[in-house]
């Protein structure tokens, strides 16, 4: 990933507009904002959220508040907690979210 130059900014994250997307159960809130090629993301799993595909794309991601687990296609799953992160890349290996309780995410992709 290679940060282009843009001028400093703030987000206030509660001004920006919410889209939802449904899992196979529960779902996703994103606030999403794009910088250049770069999508930075504030996402809110409901409790009982399971993603409906796996994803290829790679990630940072931060659990800010809540517990997820992410399962990747090779069997192997971990679980998050509030401070810990993951970073992934592109289509190594496909991973999926899931949270019982619910989770607050902070991702760059």
């Amino acid at each position: 990933m290679e940060m282009a130059a843009s001028p400093f900014s703030t987000t206030d994250w509660s001004e920006i507009p919410v889209t939802e997307h449904a899992g196979n159960s529960g779902k996703a809130l994103w606030r999403t904002q794009n910088f250049g090629e770069i999508r930075v993301r504030m996402v809110e799993y409901s409790p009982g959220y399971e993603a409906d595909h796996w994803c290829a794309k790679g990630h940072v991601l931060l659990c800010l508040e809540g517990e997820m687990e992410t399962r990747l296609a090779d069997g192997r799953t971990f679980t998050l907690t509030p401070g810990m992160s993951y970073h992934v890349g592109d289509g190594d290996p496909p991973h999926r979210s899931v949270s019982r309780a619910g989770a607050k995410l902070f991702i760059v992709d």
